[in-house]
């Protein structure tokens, strides 16, 4: 199962929306089929591995990092492709958390006489795929918010310039998490202070994320880099006359307004879910942050802290209101601490 999760990671950054699975087919103690689902449409990871088995599946034992699918979809069922090979036995990692699926595909195996067990490495492969989990149990993203920060906790100065607080290294490794993401997610302000492409550059990656910005008034420069080759725009107030100029350029314009004017964020979360998103990689300034902060949108924190000192005048991570008790605060639970470079980096989820 190790191994079949090993396999599910080479589709960390192509198999969306789909999940990432891995499979391998065992027969005594040779490996007679491995395969992994590499992009939607293509065939998925049991099909994959049973095609490398060909006659040596019959009698297997298939491990498989992700319950085989039973509905038809892009592609045939892969448990009934299973059953098909004369598969002897299958173990599954995690259950399907999507409801075409749920439960079924193991079903569908027991039906056949095949003996069906679960729970092997349940959490690797569910962190693997924490934001398919998201998106079919929550129905909206899994939100990662990366943060490149001073020590003393500051992102940009007081005049908004932020280039560049954390080293090489530290940036080569944010865009690694980009890569993996289905959206890159940023805010007016980001696009007025820095321009930013928002694209992966310094990793190799054969797909770009979708590139997200949240503009309440639609200020967004028709010129702006993260416009180049087309990007959705999420506003709270409609400007014909601007929508069609954005839309000439290939960029999208969503109008989810909230009471106050501003971008409805959970609705926005909602639509990319609805479009397929599992993944949002957020980086924004500290206003924007903090919104989706207090909304309880964010699951998780990619902070990189450099070892230097800007001082109170310097913008901070979030915008967030005063507190006058310590019970207030935001509870978070630190998962990885390690040094990139000559900076830290910290990854916290959200408690």
């Amino acid at each position: 199962m190790a191994r079949a999760l090993e396999l599910a990671r080479r589709g960390l950054n192509t198999a969306t929306p789909n999940p990432r699975v891995g499979c391998v087919l065992v027969r005594g103690a040779a490996v007679v089929g491995e395969g992994w689902h590499e992009r939607a449409g293509a065939p998925h990871a049991e099909a994959n591995a049973l095609a490398a088995a060909s006659a040596a599946a019959r009698g297997a034992t298939a491990y498989v990092s992700l319950e085989p699918c039973a509905h038809h979809g892009r592609t045939a069922p892969c448990a009934e492709a299973l059953v098909a090979a004369g598969i002897a036995r299958v173990v599954v990692a995690m259950r399907d958390p999507n409801p075409l699926v749920a439960g079924k595909g193991t079903a569908l195996l027991e039906q056949a006489g095949i003996a069906v067990e679960s729970g092997l490495l349940e959490e690797e492969a569910r962190e693997l795929n924490i934001g398919f989990v998201s998106r079919m149990t929550r129905g909206r993203p899994w939100v990662r918010m990366k943060i490149a920060a001073s020590l003393d906790g500051k992102t940009a100065l007081n005049n908004g310039r932020s280039r560049w607080i954390t080293g090489a290294a530290a940036r080569r490794d944010g865009h690694g998490w980009r890569a993996r993401a289905c959206a890159v997610l940023t805010g007016i302000g980001t696009v007025r202070d820095d321009d930013p492409q928002l694209t992966v550059r310094e990793v190799e990656t054969p797909r770009q994320p979708l590139r997200v910005v949240v503009d309440s008034r639609l200020e967004t420069p028709l010129s702006a880099k993260v416009l180049e080759g087309g990007a959705l725009i999420a506003a709270a107030a409609g400007d014909a006359g601007k929508i069609d100029l954005l839309r000439g350029k290939g960029v999208e314009v969503l109008v989810l307004p909230n009471p106050a004017g501003k971008v409805e964020l959970g609705a926005l979360m909602q639509e990319l879910a609805r479009r397929g998103v599992n993944e949002v990689h957020v980086e924004a300034g500290y206003k924007l942050n903090g919104s989706l902060l207090r909304e309880g949108l964010v699951d998780e924190l990619v902070v990189y802290l450099a070892p230097h000192l800007i001082g109170d005048a310097a913008r901070g991570m979030f915008d967030l209101p005063e507190l006058t008790e310590l019970s207030a605060r935001r509870e978070l639970r630190i998962r990885d601490l390690r040094m990139v470079g000559a900076d830290i980096r910290i990854i916290a989820r959200v408690v």
